[in-house]
């Protein structure tokens, strides 16, 4: 399946500075204002002064209509190397890759990759009626609006074509609430059980409701340099191994049942010099367990079709033998919007620099993040995946 194109590698780019703004389930403040915290943390821990960022990304679903030059204005920067990443879920790994090549390429020397969104009570309406075209017409129709009846209607075809149970789909949703009892910044601060999860409400069968995102306002960012930079300034930091994303995979299939992941997984695998088993902790991007499960399968830990088996035969919980969102991921730490695609990579620093606390997984050296965006009704657009290494 593998074609290898000849890619320059990511060698000497390294990813600093974990920074989450904390959630709240709503707020009256606009996304500049969490992007501008999220820059304000960037600069305090990094100890750097706001002239020596030099790049910028910026993700937000609810900045509209401004974009990232509008955010360089509000927040006094004047970067000679900018992007604007509005991709969602996949955004975290897109964003690492652009600042990773323009650090390559001398376009920049320090990036902040920065993704932040409010959540007041109709901004989530407002998001899902200019989310997607496509989306829109195909569910409206119905009754149905946003992400709960497209994913009812992937989750439900691949329990038919795959045997997988709401059990199975619970099992990832558990472990992740165990993951983010750990987490301060989490929203979910409750134990959930296995019955608990079974007997939730129905949302859009067989989505019930602890297989839902809880929105939230809150932001993610990180920065990027090269390597000597980060020890030059002495800043505790991991390095990229590998990266990829594709857009509009596998086309033809009639409903999603498998990611673009699968596409170019063994070039990351050998841009890293690494195999599936040499992973220590997983982040997959989980707006729904199903999806989570196809990247277990789609990254290479088992095969298609496997990934109900997998998850009976894995603890997934930070202390498991199969670490995945140790943060609790969106499932259970909140999804504040576009920052939900950084969360993944904010947590995997944490673990490779020593910065997890007590959901620290042991002797982490090589994690794995998954990013995943831009649903339209019958699958997803973009995916993304990389693999950090602690540095030595």
């Amino acid at each position: 399946m593998a074609h290898f194109h000849t890619r320059k590698g990511y060698e000497g780019v390294a990813v600093a500075v974990p920074v989450t703004v904390p959630y709240e389930r709503y707020s009256t403040r606009g996304a500049h204002w969490f992007l501008g915290q999220a820059l304000h943390a960037l600069l305090q821990q990094s100890g750097l002064d706001k002239a020596q960022i030099d790049g910028l990304t910026v993700s937000s679903f609810s900045l509209a209509p401004d974009t990232a030059v509008g955010v360089t204005q509000h927040l006094g920067l004047s970067p000679r190397w900018l992007d604007h990443i509005p991709t969602g879920g996949a955004s975290g790994v897109m964003a690492l890759r652009r600042a990773a090549r323009a650090v390559q390429a001398g376009d920049a020397d320090i990036v902040a990759c920065l993704a932040g969104d409010t959540n007041h009570v109709d901004s989530f309406r407002l998001t899902l009626g200019a989310f997607s075209d496509f989306a829109r017409d195909a569910t409206y129709p119905y009754g149905a609006g946003g992400p709960n009846s497209v994913f009812a209607f992937i989750t439900d075809h691949y329990m038919r074509q795959y045997g997988a149970t709401r059990a199975d789909f619970g099992r990832i949703a558990v472990d992740q609430r165990s993951n983010a009892l750990k987490n301060p910044n989490a929203l979910f601060k409750k134990p959930l059980t296995l019955d608990e999860y079974l007997n939730a409400k129905a949302i859009s069968d067989p989505i019930h409701l602890f297989d839902c995102v809880m929105p939230c306002a809150g932001a993610e960012a990180f920065l990027v340099m090269s390597e000597a930079k980060a020890r030059e300034l002495g800043l505790p930091h991991a390095l990229v191994r590998g990266a990829i994303e594709r857009h509009n995979a596998f086309a033809d299939d009639p409903i999603m049942v498998r990611g673009g992941w699968r596409v170019d997984r063994d070039e990351l695998y050998a841009m890293a010099d690494a195999r599936p088993a040499d992973i220590d902790l997983i982040q997959t991007y989980d707006d729904y367990p199903v999806i989570v499960m196809m990247q277990f399968e789609d990254l290479g830990f088992c095969d298609k079709g496997e990934g109900p088996a997998f998850v009976r035969g894995h603890r997934m919980t930070h202390d498991g033998d199969f670490p995945n969102n140790t943060s609790g991921g969106q499932l259970s730490a909140g999804q504040a919007g576009a920052a939900g695609g950084f969360m993944g990579l904010t947590e995997t620093l944490r673990q490779l620099t020593g910065q997890a606390g007590e959901r620290a997984v042991p002797d982490a050296k090589l994690g794995l993040v998954g990013g995943f965006g831009m649903v339209t009704y019958d699958r997803c657009l973009c995916t993304g995946a990389v693999i950090l290494g602690a540095s030595a």
